[in-house]
Order: C-alpha cells, then sequence, then structure tokens
C-alpha cells in the first residue's frame, strides 16, 4: 500500500532526497542574475536565468564574504553551491556559495572537461590525501618572490613554529606560469622538504588559470611531499586545491595548517608532564605501601611473636621426644624381663655339660692330630739327617779321601792350579799337614 504523506512530509522528504543527491550538490551553475534584491537581513534573493529556464536563488549573509563585486541585474555569473527545497512553499531554490563574474566560455568549459577528466581518474579521491607531518623541519614554498604570499607564511612561521622555508620562486600569472610551478615543485621534491605551500594571491579566474593546468595538477598529483594549495581567497576554487593533498582558504591559513602553535605544543608538554606526574605519583604509592607492608613484617614486636611462638612448637616436639624414648625404654625392659624369666638353673647346668662334653671331644681329636704330626716331623726330619750326612766333607774322608787348599784356604781341584814351591795344606780325616809341592805332574 502507497504511503500517504501529508503535504509537508512530502515536502520534506523531497528535500531530504534533493540534499542527499550529488547530482546537484556543489555544482557550478553559469545564468544571469534578474530581480536582485537585498534584504535586511543580508540576504541575497535573485533569480537565475539563461535562455530556456530560470531558478530562484538565494545567497545567505556570511557567504558574501566570498565574493570580490557587487552583483547586479543583468550581470552573467558562474555560481557554486546546491539545489534546496523550501519546504512551507515547496518550491525548490539554488543556495548560492560564491559565484564569480562569468563571461570566461571557453575557460569554463576548459576547467570543466580537465575537472571531469582528472576526477574519473581519482585524482581527487579521499583516499588519496595524505597526512601533514606535525613537526614539519622544512617547508616549501612555490610562489612569487616579491608577492605577499611567502610574507604572511614567513610571519606565520614565526608566530606559530620556527621552521626552515625554503622558497621555490615560480611565476604565477601569465604565460609559463604553469611550466614554472611545475619547476618549483619538482626542485623543493628534489630538496626533500617535508611539506609544499603552492600558492598566490586573489584575483580574476584568468590570473589563477596557471593553477587550472593540467600539467600543475599533475606535479600536484606526483609530489612526494604532501601539498597544500593556498591560491586565491576563500571563495577561488581550482583544479590544484581538488589534487593537493590539503586545500587552505588563503597563504596565511596554509602555514597555519602547516605548522602547530607552539603555546599549543607547551601546552601538550605540559599536560604530559602532569600525566607522568601523577604517574610517577601512584607509582611511588605503590611502592610505599608495599615498603610498608615489608616493615610491618620486620617489626620486633613480631619478631618477637614468632620466636615465641617457634619455642612452643619446640617445646612441643620435645616433649613429644621424651614420651617417644621412655616409651622405647620401657619396651627393651619388658623384653629384657621376658628374656631373663626363660633361663633357669637346671637348664644351665644341661648346657654346661654338653659343653664339657663337647670340648672334651674336641680335645681327643686335637691329641690324635698333633702326634701325627710329630711323628711326620720326625719321620723327615730323619731323612734329612741322612742326606746331610751323606754331603758331608767329613763323610768323604772317613771312607779314605782328602783335600787340598792353598794357603789361602782355596780348595784346589786341578794340578793345573799347583806350581813347583807352593805351599799347600791337606786335610785328612783325623787331622791335616801343610807340605812344599817339589813337581808338578799332568795325566796325558
Amino acid at each position: 500500500m502507497a504511503d500517504r504523506l501529508t503535504v509537508t512530509q512530502l515536502n520534506t522528504r523531497v528535500r531530504s532526497i534533493l540534499s542527499e543527491s550529488p547530482a546537484v550538490k556543489d555544482v557550478w551553475v553559469i545564468g544571469e542574475i534578474s530581480n536582485l534584491k537585498l534584504y535586511s537581513s543580508g540576504h541575497y534573493y535573485f533569480t537565475l536565468k539563461d535562455e530556456g529556464s530560470e531558478i530562484r536563488s538565494v545567497m545567505f549573509k556570511g557567504s558574501r564574504g566570498r565574493i570580490d563585486f557587487e552583483p547586479q541585474d543583468n550581470t552573467k555569473i558562474m555560481a557554486f553551491g546546491h539545489v534546496d527545497l523550501y519546504v512551507a512553499k515547496g518550491s525548490y531554490q539554488f543556495i548560492v556559495e560564491t559565484m564569480n563574474r562569468a563571461g570566461i566560455g571557453d575557460l569554463f568549459l576548459e576547467y570543466e572537461k580537465l575537472r571531469k577528466k582528472l576526477e574519473s581518474e581519482g585524482l581527487f579521491d579521499v583516499s588519496r590525501k595524505r597526512k601533514l607531518p606535525v613537526y614539519p623541519r622544512t617547508i616549501g614554498v612555490v610562489t612569487s618572490e616579491s608577492g605577499a604570499v611567502i610574507h604572511d607564511i614567513v610571519t606565520t612561521s614565526g608566530r606559530l613554529f620556527p621552521a626552515d622555508i625554503l622558497l621555490a620562486p615560480a611565476q604565477v600569472q601569465g604565460e609559463g606560469a604553469a611550466e614554472s610551478i611545475v619547476r618549483g615543485i619538482e626542485a623543493l621534491n628534489r630538496e626533500k622538504v617535508d611539506v609544499i605551500i603552492v600558492g598566490r594571491g586573489g584575483g580574476s579566474i584568468e590570473d589563477l588559470w596557471a593553477f587550472n593546468e593540467e600539467k600543475v595538477a599533475r606535479a600536484i598529483a606526483s609530489s612526494k611531499a604532501p601539498i597544500i594549495s593556498a591560491v586565491g581567497h576563500e571563495s577561488d576554487f581550482t583544479i590544484a586545491d581538488f589534487v593537493a593533498d590539503v586545500r587552505a582558504p588563503t597563504p596565511t591559513g596554509a602555514a597555519e595548517m602547516a605548522l602547530r602553535d607552539k603555546r599549543e605544543v607547551i601546552k601538550q608538554v605540559d599536560g604530559f608532564g602532569i600525566r607522568v606526574g601523577r604517574a610517577l605519583d601512584h607509582v611511588a604509592v605503590k611502592m610505599r605501601s608495599r615498603v610498608d607492608m615489608a616493615a610491618s613484617k620486620l617489626e620486633i614486636s613480631r619478631q618477637y611473636e614468632k620466636l615465641s611462638m617457634l619455642e612452643i612448637r619446640v617445646g612441643q616436639l620435645s616433649d613429644r621426644a621424651d614420651a617417644a624414648l621412655r616409651s622405647s625404654v620401657q619396651g627393651m625392659r619388658s623384653r629384657f624381663n621376658s628374656v631373663e624369666s626363660k633361663i633357669s638353673p637346671a637348664a644351665a647346668s644341661s648346657r654346661v655339660s654338653s659343653l664339657c662334653e663337647r670340648l672334651a671331644f674336641v680335645s681327643g681329636r686335637m691329641t690324635l692330630a698333633i702326634d701325627r704330626r710329630i711323628k711326620d716331623a720326625a719321620s723327615k726330619l730323619d731323612a734329612i739327617d741322612q742326606r746331610s750326612s751323606a754331603l758331608n766333607p767329613r763323610s768323604v774322608l772317613e771312607r779314605g779321601y782328602s783335600y787340598v787348599t792353598d794357603k789361602d784356604g782355596h780348595t784346589l781341584t786341578s794340578a793345573k792350579s799347583l806350581s813347583q814351591g807352593s805351599m799347600i795344606s791337606i786335610a785328612f780325616r783325623d787331622g791335616g799337614a801343610d807340605a812344599e809341592v817339589r813337581k808338578v805332574k799332568y795325566d796325558e
């Protein structure tokens, strides 16, 4: 079933659709002003028309500061804004945010053609936009060396945060300006600056046209350093603004975007100091708590208390040990009494008799063994004596032999050991004699 809406609901819904539609949002419209009225509120109300159609338009007081001329009827303009619907009247109107004098004809068509081309290539995508460095050491500036832009940037840098400013002097309008701007961007990239500001002061669209050139747009897109565009006034939109990483409303605004305010930095550092101090205080409190806890464990009174507890424990263990010892002694005494009661006089006498019999038996066997050993030893002694007698020289002498020695007592067993006139001694079984050798004879 179709929705049933009030007129107000219908107009509100249409207004919502219009406000969300990119087809009628942020568009440039060329037309001629008619029925222009400036109300006491400061708002401009007029009709924007061409040969085939017209649309009610309004420029609010807050947007008037973006234009540098006074609109008049029959003035041909190029207005930037969006379509909105006035719910109370059910009429739609064009909300003009800024406007330029028209009449550029081919330039505008060229501008729109290039804008759409670069947009289709993605050069305007938000995903391409790079963040500016927080603390740039060197800021490159591409602008006229004689213009107010470089002065504003240097002044702003001194006011906010000191940074090295490296100027790439460039021609910013007229023939050859685009090539000059491109060379400046490339030179600053070779110098490896942290961020680049490309800008100039305000002027007509013809004056700013170099920043709508394709070569400038592609140089900005290819820059290794992020680029801030600061071209003309806040109401001036160039192709460079769409391609740049950041668009600044003015050159001074560009410097303010590139540099942080040293007062904010100091404030931030102070904030860090406060946070660090609080963190240290928190740590100190925790450490102090731990130290107090450790100190409490070391208090003398607590140590005495622990010693008392240990003494009680030692006493308990000592009592248990004494009880265990008494129990053990009692048990040993009981066992001794039990054994002692088992030894009677009759049993002892029987045990002694048995041991005497055993001793007599063993003694008899030992006597027999000793006698046998003595007889064996006597037999061996007789045999040795007989052998000794047989080997005794005296025994040989008994059988009629004798033996001869020289004067030194050495036994002579060969005639060759004798010489004529030598003195010898002769031993017999019952004595001896000394003799002199008169002649020596040898057996054949």
